[in-house]
């Protein structure tokens, strides 16, 4: 990271709530140069306190979600709110859920990611990530990869994450590590990494990466929330506490965006993946794209949805 950059990344990450025109010229000028932009204090405690009290409703079951996907950690058997249950790890696509899909339309974050992908803003995909403390089979740590991998919409200059910390997240429990600029190249090749104690399902890696190229760890304070694109390289390391680490985030779509045939690109093994747990999930049949799975979940968040 340049020394330029580097200044420009102690002005914006220890605003508080910056000004308009910082977030519209430096925000972005930094984004450009590294693919990611951390923002100090974003979410308010309220708001994060809501969230975690909605997950763990959804936890104890106590409420139902339409095409919530509930992920459990391969070697976790002791669930932090339900006895005698495998650890929830993940929700994925709660876009059905008013509590926690209200993250997605907050206007402190949409602020940001009308400065990155336009007016039109759609809410992709959304995920609130509780990281277990690892049962010693490194199976909380999250590969390297690029989040592209797994959409079938471009341009990729249109899509940005949102992913706010719910509490403290440091090295120690598995805070984000990225390869600034490494958005700057093209969509690698992913695959499941070869990890002894195995990987849990979807954590696809990148394929063959630098291994040198200079890294950040995003060590945050809750409330503090990164904004990142699809292309940079970025994963976490290993829970090392014994409590759970929690995380919100929403991947935006401008509304101008297209969908992509993938067979024939890399990206096939992810479509084939995906089909294959619709099909069991959901008792379709073949003819069901990686489109379809993505077309479905979309939610219009601010302006017009025109090609999604």
């Amino acid at each position: 990271m340049s020394r330029a950059a580097e200044r420009l990344r102690l002005l914006i990450t220890h605003l508080d709530r910056p000004p308009a025109a910082i977030v519209s010229f430096y925000s972005r000028l930094f984004y450009e140069e590294n693919g990611f932009l951390l923002i100090k204090n974003l979410v308010s405690e309220e708001d994060i306190d809501r969230f975690r009290r909605e997950f763990e409703r959804i936890c104890r079951q106590e409420i139902k979600v339409p095409g919530l996907v509930v992920m459990r950690d391969v070697a976790i058997a002791k669930s932090e709110f339900v006895p005698d249950q495998k650890a929830v790890s993940k929700l994925q696509d709660f876009q059905e859920d008013p509590e926690l899909f209200r993250y997605c339309s907050l206007p402190e974050i949409l602020k940001y990611v009308e400065c990155f992908i336009g007016p039109n803003i759609m809410a992709m995909h959304t995920m609130l990530i509780n990281k277990p403390p690892d049962a010693g089979k490194k199976t909380s740590r999250h590969p390297m990869h690029q989040d592209l991998h797994y959409f079938p919409f471009r341009p990729a200059d249109r899509i940005v994450c949102a992913w706010t910390a719910m509490e403290k997240v440091s090295r120690q429990n598995g805070c984000l590590v990225v390869l600034p600029g490494s958005h700057k190249g093209t969509l690698q090749e992913h695959d499941y990494p070869e990890w002894e104690g195995g990987v849990n399902k979807m954590y696809h890696g990148v394929r063959g990466y630098d291994p040198q190229h200079p890294r950040v760890h995003l060590e945050m304070e809750k409330g503090d929330t990164v904004f990142f694109h699809p292309l940079l390289i970025h994963g976490s390391g290993m829970n090392q506490t014994q409590g759970f680490r929690k995380a919100i985030s929403c991947h935006y779509a401008s509304g101008d965006c297209y969908y992509i045939d993938v067979k024939g690109t890399t990206q096939e093994n992810i479509e084939k993946e995906v089909k294959e747990i619709a099909a069991r999930k959901y008792a379709v049949g073949d003819e069901i794209t990686l489109k379809d799975t993505w077309a479905v979940r979309g939610r219009l968040v601010q302006g017009a949805r025109i090609s999604m």
